[in-house]
C-alpha cells in the first residue's frame, strides 16, 4: 500500500545523498540487513531500544535502492539479494519478539508472532509466486513497509501484543487479497 503510493517519493531527495555515497546498493542492503540483526538481538530483551534500531535498518533499506535508481546501478542480482535479506529481516525480527515474549511465557504473543511470520511469508510468497507467473501482483493492505512501521511503532510504545494482533489479521487478509487477485486477473485471461 505504502509501496504502491509513495515507493520512490523519497528519490528526489537523496539525489545528493546517494551520488555522494562511494558504496554499492549491495553493500547498503548488506548494512541494513547487519543493522536489523543487531536490532533484534536487542529487542529480544529491550523492545524500546530495538523498535529504534529496526528504523534505522528501515532506512538503509529505502536508501539501497535509491542509490540504485539515482546513479543506475540496479541490477537484477541487486533486486533479488535485497528481497532475501529482506524476507531473513522479517523472520529475524518476529522471532526475536517471540524469543522475548517466550521468555516471558506469555504464549499468546508466541502464537501471534507465529501467525504474523505465516502471513508475512505468504504476503511475499503470493507476489514473487504471481510475479514468476507473469503476474504484477503489487495489491494489499500489508506490505513489508507498513509492517515494519507497526513492528517498530509497537515496540517503541510497548503495545506489541495488540499490534500482533493486527499483523497477524492484516499480513493473512493480505495474502488472501492476493490470492484472490491473481485468480481474478487469470480467469479473465481464460474468456
Amino acid at each position: 500500500m505504502l509501496s504502491n503510493k509513495y515507493g520512490h517519493v523519497f528519490d528526489k531527495s537523496f539525489v545528493k545523498i546517494a551520488k555522494a555515497i562511494p558504496f554499492s546498493p549491495n553493500f547498503l542492503s548488506i548494512i541494513g540487513f547487519f543493522i536489523t540483526l543487531f536490532a533484534c538481538y536487542i529487542l529480544s530483551f529491550d523492545f524500546l531500544t530495538g523498535g529504534v534500531l529496526i528504523l534505522v535498518g528501515a532506512i538503509f533499506d529505502m536508501l539501497d535502492g535509491a542509490v540504485a535508481r539515482t546513479t543506475n546501478r540496479m541490477t537484477r542480482f541487486g533486486a533479488f539479494l535485497d528481497s532475501v535479506l529482506d524476507r531473513y529481516s522479517d523472520a529475524f525480527i518476529i522471532l526475536a519478539i517471540a524469543y522475548s515474549l517466550g521468555r516471558d511465557s506469555n504464549i499468546t504473543g508466541v502464537i501471534l508472532c507465529l501467525g504474523t511470520l505465516l502471513g508475512s511469508f505468504m504476503t511475499s510468497y503470493s507476489r514473487a509466486r504471481a510475479e514468476g507467473l507473469g503476474e504484477e501482483c503489487k495489491q494489499g493492505f500489508m506490505e513489508r513497509p507498513e509492517r515494519i512501521i507497526l513492528i517498530s511503532l509497537g515496540a517503541i510504545s510497548g503495545f506489541i501484543i495488540p499490534t500482533l494482533w493486527v499483523l497477524v489479521v492484516l499480513t493473512n487478509f493480505t495474502a488472501v487479497q492476493r490470492i484472490y487477485y491473481v485468480w481474478n486477473v487469470m480467469n479473465k485471461k481464460i474468456r
